[in-house]
């Protein structure tokens, strides 16, 4: 399997890994875990030979069929969804073209020999599933939330997100030894995703893969690396069992360097003592050597210090009245209906969890709630004093690129003071002059923060979320979680994130392909449980 050995590599004068090695194990499904700019996403880019290494190796078997999600799709696919996912088999495209090759020469010129190498290409094609590549095609394009009518369509009319999951398919049916995901959830909704899951629990060879899903890291990952201060540290077990673990080494660590510093005040004391004293001195000499290899041994024991995390505080502004929104038998969309007849009563204080597959109207229902576009028919009201912040999945509809994170902020209240709006970017990690760089160059996640800064400033007291965990890393998702639990105002959002879902809804609100919507009290496994018994549809099952 994969081997790394004494990988350097450096961003100008700083290290993003510094002689790392490691012995990648056959058949695990292995987590690369690390804090945002730890150099999971280089590590892996270096592996795929999309990034050079200053220095180091990466030894790989020759025979071995190896895997990644590249990060932009083929820009010259094949005419159909179906024929380009199909080429992803690569070994089995090659088969196939040199069988073809060796038909057209036998037609030609018929000699036992050029038979002979016919009939071996065919039976190596039969025998490695060629004839079933179609069907293993539709399985994996299904599972991932295509249906029969995108078989014949041009991959060139999909959006960049289904684009991405058309690449992951084709990944999947090249049936590699060595697979790489790089946050492989990120276009999925939740249907597919519990599919996806599920495929790669019986996966058989070897999964490296980078994710800010919890959940996945722990239904996932049999072994976990932690990519921290430029090494790789390997734990057995998921994401849990590694925190399990890194929290006891931290202990030892400690405890250990309590132990180096108590005996390095012990001797401390015997010097200042004896020092003046001839008769003392080769003790004191001793001594201090052993100081100095005391001082060696607890610089190299490391305990690490609590890295710097989001800090979000809501606002309950002024409370609404007991009832937030009323909409009876709405349709929504632009001009073809998504959805129709969808009815939903909101009240003071209810988190609502929506789900369903892509493509059935979620954000649509949103951006019409939030008065983005009008419901096409029925009644939809919105109830006494109720202010609504809205949150949009992509934060350059709604900010401004070409001014900064403080400007954005500010026009969003233009009642805050900037001494305010500066404190509060300092609490999504804008320290500085950070806050005044243009969104244009900022990260994902970093658009995404000041998206959220956005929300607090305006004081709404029914919060409006579309993905709101979108680039965020765990430990922000998690801290959005809590503080959106804590908030005493209403909160109805979308998300592919179970755990959050988890952690925030008192509801979920599941759209079904049909275009019909129930409201269930509870999370996710309660959804499931009270579906079944009403003889409502699972949306979180991939047809």
């Amino acid at each position: 399997m994969i081997l790394i050995q004494n990988l350097t590599k450096k961003f100008g004068h700083r290290f993003i890994l510094n002689n790392v090695s490691y012995h990648f194990p056959e058949g695990e499904r292995i987590a690369l875990v690390g804090a945002n700019g730890a150099g999971k996403s280089t590590l892996l880019n270096i592996i795929c030979n999309l990034d050079e290494a200053e220095s180091g190796q990466i030894i790989k078997p020759k025979k071995m069929v190896f895997g990644y999600l590249p990060q932009e799709p083929n820009p010259h696919p094949e005419e159909t969804i179906l024929a380009e996912c199909m080429t992803g088999s690569t070994i089995l495209c090659d088969l196939e073209k040199r069988r073809d090759v060796a038909l057209e020469l036998m037609g030609r010129d018929y000699t036992d020999e050029n038979y002979y190498v016919y009939e071996k290409l065919e039976a190596d094609f039969q025998e490695q599933g060629g004839y079933g590549l179609a069907a293993d095609a539709k399985g994996l394009l299904i599972g991932l939330g295509f249906n029969q009518e995108h078989f014949t369509r041009s991959p060139l009319e999909l959006s960049g997100g289904w684009r991405m999951r058309l690449e992951l398919a084709k990944v999947l049916i090249n049936k590699p030894d060595f697979l790489i995901l790089d946050e492989p959830t990120n276009h999925l909704d939740l249907p597919s995703l519990i599919w996806l899951e599920q495929f790669l629990q019986t996966f058989k060879g070897t999964l490296l893969f980078v994710s800010h899903d919890r959940d996945l890291l722990n239904r996932l990952a049999t072994v976990t690396l932690h990519l921290h201060n430029q090494k790789i540290v390997p734990y057995k077990g998921n994401f849990d069992a590694f925190l399990e673990q890194y929290e006891q080494r931290q202990m030892l660590n400690a405890s250990e360097v309590k132990n180096i510093q108590s005996r390095y005040a012990d001797i401390e004391k015997f010097v200042d003592r004896f020092r003046a004293k001839p008769t003392k001195a080769a003790q004191v000499r001793s001594r201090l050597k052993m100081l100095s290899r005391l001082r060696g041994l607890e610089e190299s024991v490391q305990i690490d210090q609590d890295p710097s995390e989001v800090a979000i505080q809501l606002s309950n502004g002024n409370p609404s009245g007991k009832h937030v929104l009323n909409m009876q038998e709405v349709a929504i969309g632009y001009t073809t209906p998504l959805a129709k007849k969808l009815s939903l009563k909101v009240e003071r204080g209810q988190k609502i969890a929506i789900i369903g597959a892509n493509g059935i109207g979620k954000s649509t229902l949103l951006k019409s709630i939030t008065g983005q576009i009008n419901f096409l028919t029925g009644y939809g009201e919105i109830g006494h004093n109720v202010r609504i912040g809205y949150h949009a999945q992509e934060q350059l509809d709604y900010l401004d690129e070409s001014k900064s994170a403080l400007e954005n902020v500010t026009a969003t209240n233009p009642e805050i003071s900037d001494q305010r709006a500066r404190s509060l970017l300092g609490g999504f990690l804008f320290r500085g002059d950070d806050v005044f760089k243009k969104l244009s160059i900022l990260s994902g996640g970093e658009k995404n923060r000041v998206g959220l800064c956005c929300l607090i400033v305006q004081n709404a007291n029914f919060l409006v979320l579309d993905e709101p965990t979108n680039h965020l890393d765990m430990s922000s998702a998690n801290i959005l979680a809590n503080a959106l639990a804590d908030f005493e105002g209403t909160v109805l959002f979308v998300s592919h994130n179970r755990g959050f879902i988890n952690d925030v809804a008192t509801h979920v609100f599941a759209m079904t392909a049909d275009g019909r919507g129930g409201l269930f009290e509870g999370t996710l496994e309660d959804y499931e449980s009270q579906a079944e018994r009403a003889g409502f549809p699972n949306v979180l099952k991939a047809d």
